[in-house]
């Protein structure tokens, strides 16, 4: 059974990757800088229901660390970072209490990123008037937050019993 996890832990990184790589590659599709749906994200809500979020974080982990090495910068690693530790907490807080749908924890998870990101950036450039930028991208988080999670309770739905 360990095998088989490690296994199934080891595509979903992959996909993380995979995803993220083929989202770079399409075109903004609004005027706001850094507006992305976060397709990797599928891959860490399916770990998360999946495993634990132990699991999801460290296919997070190595989603961040490779995409940023492989097709960004530091600084896009450590708003990638900040993002996804934030939104990995409160997806893993909501999923916890067993109150919420995959949908509403991947919205979470969308919304946690952009003010992770926005924390960063304020830090990274000493000014808070970035935050000026949020609702702008707390709108974004939430629709994509519920492509995600309704792709990811899909991909759930389907493999039921059969990974």
């Amino acid at each position: 059974m360990k095998t088989k996890k490690i296994t199934l832990m080891a595509l979903l990184s992959a996909l993380a990757m995979i995803l993220a790589f083929v989202e770079s590659r399409i075109p903004a599709f609004v005027a706001v800088p850094g507006v992305k749906i976060g397709l990797a994200n599928i891959a860490v809500v399916f770990a998360l229901y999946r495993f634990s979020w132990k699991e999801a974080a460290a296919i997070s982990a190595v989603r961040v660390a490779v995409v940023s090495l492989l097709f960004g910068t530091a600084a896009s690693l450590l708003y990638s970072a900040a993002g996804a530790v934030l939104s990995l907490c409160g997806m893993a807080l909501m999923k916890k209490t067993g109150r919420f749908s995959c949908v509403a924890v991947s919205v979470s998870g969308g919304v946690l990123h952009n003010f992770g990101q926005i924390a960063m950036a304020c830090a990274l450039l000493s000014t808070s008037r970035i935050v000026y930028y949020l609702p702008f991208l707390l709108l974004s988080g939430t629709l994509a937050g519920v492509a995600i999670g309704l792709a990811a309770a899909e991909l759930l739905r389907r493999l039921d019993g059969r990974l």
